[in-house]
This record gives C-alpha cells, structure tokens and sequence, in this order.
C-alpha cells in the first residue's frame, strides 16, 4: 500500500482518486507509523511554500520526512512537494526541508515564449517534458507525452539529478531524483494516462524494494 502525506496542501484526494483508478491501494496519513509501514510515500501538495513549511515544523513531520529518507523509503514529491524537498525557495524566503541540495525560484516575468510573447505565470496547463537520462519512473511513457502544470516557481537542484526539462520562457527542471527517491513538478493525477503510468511506475518500484526487504536474510543471519 501507498500512502499519501497528508499535511493540508490541497490534492491529497485527487491523488487518492488518480491511484484507485489505476486499483493502487492507498490512503491519505499523516501517522508516522503508517508512513513507516507503507511500501512508499507520495509527497504532494499545492499552495505556497512557507505555510506548508510551518506545518510540516508544527507537526513534526518534517522529522518524519527526513527519517524516511534516511531509511530508504521511496518517495514521490510531487509539485508543491518537488519543491520543498530542496533546500530553500524564493517564495517568501522560505527555508525548507533540504533534503536535496538546490533551490526553486520564480519566473522571471522578463521571459518570453516561442512566439515573442510574455509568458504567463503561473505557468499552467499541458507541457511536454523532455528526457535528460533514463528514468525507471518515466517507463514506458512516450518521449512526447505531455503533463499537466500549475505553478510559479520551478527548482534548481543539482545538475546530475536532472531527469527531465520543460520549457516555458526558459528550460527548466520539470523532474529530479534517483531510483527510489523521485520528484515531479507537474501533476500526474491530473495528466491523464501518461500521469497514471507514472503513478503505477512508482508503485511497482515500491513493491519491488518491499519484496526485496522481505526476502533479504535478517541482520546475522548466516547465509
């Protein structure tokens, strides 16, 4: 089973809704032994920076984050989630979790689109996301498949966990990570079938590394 954190950010039910429609089982917690128990977390959100910071402090989850982590759990940050994950955001001058070195700013309303134009921020709507390096999370996506946007910031993390770039006014990280730890910023639960496979990618990733845990000879074991 999945389990989606639930700290006040908005989507925790679509996401819900995404998940039984590809008959993913999962629930929405914000329980520290759940999350623990879980075969991996979903780290959504929508909203600003600094109030989901502050409620992630208030309630100690952040600790929970940073343990789970720690301990391997895979995660899926997802928008509002793929950008706290960093270290800072230009949204309030807000610090965050820090759990991956980089940061997320706005954009520049200087930038232009292909056309000449102003682009529009937030930056929302339907956008490819074009490829740096293989991706077991985008498996079996085609390389054209567009995703659904909504946001104002985008993140800067380190160069060598780029996965894939979109382009809106300037090319930016639209997804980072590395096996077991992934972060998107579009909305898979709202991209249709290419956000779903995504979404099953990830879960079978998950039960993979569960079935492995279960099965690896317990600390002393002689082998």
């Amino acid at each position: 089973m999945l389990a989606i954190l639930d700290y006040e950010a908005g989507n925790q039910t679509s996401v819900l809704r995404a998940l039984d429609a590809r008959k993913i089982p999962a629930l929405i917690t914000a329980e520290p032994e759940a999350l623990a128990a879980s075969a991996g977390v979903i780290f959504p959100g929508v909203g600003a920076a600094r109030q989901a910071m502050e409620h992630l402090t208030r309630t100690g989850l952040d600790r929970v984050l940073r343990d789970l982590v720690r301990r391997q759990k895979p995660l899926l940050g997802v928008c509002l989630g793929c950008q706290i994950l960093l270290e800072c955001s230009e949204e309030s001058e807000t610090r965050t979790l820090g759990l991956v070195k980089g940061r997320c700013v706005r954009f520049d309303p200087g930038l232009v689109d292909e056309a000449g134009d102003p682009i529009c921020i937030p930056h929302m709507g339907w956008n490819a996301c074009t490829p740096q390096r293989p991706s077991r999370l985008f498996a079996g996506i085609p390389p054209d498949a567009e995703f659904y946007f909504v946001h104002s910031y985008y993140t800067l993390p380190e160069p060598e966990l780029v996965i894939a770039t979109t382009r809106h006014g300037v090319s930016f990280c639209s997804a980072y990570g590395r096996d077991g730890f992934w972060a998107v910023q579009f909305h898979p639960e709202k991209s249709g079938p290419p956000g779903l496979k995504l979404l099953h990618n990830f879960y079978e990733y998950c039960l993979e590394r569960q079935a492995a845990a279960a099965s690896a000879p317990a600390s002393g074991e002689e082998s």
